[in-house]
């Protein structure tokens, strides 16, 4: 069971995701033995790489989402710790290929595993983790948990693929960015929030209500990120600024820009997005032009518009500790744009 704690208290002195990992310690603890324990393999390389990324500052919001529904939903068994690291093992796994793919030589802050080990390195061990959580998934037993995990993480492999689709395309429109991020990013956060009242046994109401609310807090995290490329510093996103900008990948923020912008405006978004055809001052433009047109204040009121979303669909649950951390974070995944 997690620690009994004071939420006032704690709401006073540490962010929601501290607070959220003190209500379910337990259950997280066990969650991070497991993942130690279930990447570890007699090839070194394997939980070499892996634990690098895994350990390199991440905070485990996904597979806490499964604890904590698990435990508000008033699970009581074990089935949940396992199912948080095969949530993990999947979000790694698609960190690692990420990284190939964007080229990326940062991960939260630190060199990234294909800057260290290479890419071919990097892919496979993404690959040996992937298997690794469908052995979880096996383990498991469930059908429906299978299900749920397959069904995720296919539809999260579509987005990445449909992100590539988009990449330097300034014609994305506003609603397939939304299909891409509803994919390559919420899906995950969908079905780990949904695994929680799945074992539980609850009501098909209450595991559509932590869908939802797993969506369309991942929607909102994800949106949020796209702002911090063009806002945040180094140490605080654990990357460079402007990175979509220069890797050309296209972002809400970009879109918006784009899609309000007159034709010298849009030319410019075009050498840069679609030729890679950058100069000295041009990210401190891109920045100026989303300041004229609002595309950053205005990704931010999309996000809270999926944030208020989220927020409702725990409204049928009972007041609880975990309850108001599980709300709070949502408003912390926001506020991070500041």
């Amino acid at each position: 069971m997690g620690v009994v704690v004071n939420l006032d208290e704690e709401r006073q002195k540490s962010s929601p995701l501290d607070r959220l990992a003190l209500l379910v310690d337990a259950d997280l603890k066990a969650a991070n033995a497991a993942i130690v324990e279930r990447m570890h393999s007699p090839v070194s390389l394997i939980p070499q790489l892996a634990g690098h990324i895994i350990a390199a500052g991440g905070k485990r919001l996904r597979p806490m989402l499964t604890l904590a529904s698990a435990r508000m939903c008033g699970y009581t068994g074990d089935r949940h710790i396992l199912l948080s690291a095969c949530i993990e093992f999947i979000h790694t796994a698609t960190l690692l290929h990420d990284d190939v793919v964007d080229e990326s030589d940062l991960r939260r802050g630190e060199a990234s595993a294909n800057a260290l080990w290479g890419n071919k390195p990097s892919v496979l061990v993404g690959d040996f983790l992937f298997t690794r959580s469908f052995a979880l998934m096996v383990e498991d037993g469930d059908l429906e948990v299978l299900r749920i995990l397959s069904q995720g993480s296919s539809i999260l492999a579509e987005g990445e693929v449909l992100q590539l689709v988009t990449a330097n395309d300034t014609e994305t429109s506003e609603s397939a960015y939304m299909e891409v991020i509803e994919a390559k990013t919420a899906e995950l956060f969908a079905a780990a929030a949904e695994l929680g009242p799945v074992i539980a046994g609850r009501p098909k109401k209450e595991q559509d209500a932590f869908r939802a609310y797993g969506m369309n807090l991942g929607i909102a995290f994800q949106l949020i990120d796209d702002v911090l490329d063009f806002s945040a510093k180094q140490e605080k996103l654990g990357k460079a600024v402007g990175d979509d900008f220069r890797e050309g990948k296209i972002t809400l923020p970009i879109v918006l820009a784009f899609a309000r912008g007159n034709e010298d405006e849009r030319a410019f978004w075009r050498r840069t997005m679609e030729e890679l055809d950058q100069r000295d001052g041009d990210i401190e433009h891109a920045m100026e032009l989303m300041q004229k047109h609002n595309a950053l204040t205005d990704t931010i009121e999309r996000a809270r518009h999926y944030g208020a979303i989220a927020r409702d669909a725990l409204g049928l649950f009972p007041e609880s500790d975990i309850k108001t951390a599980l709300l709070d974070v949502i408003d912390f995944c926001i506020e991070r744009a500041y």
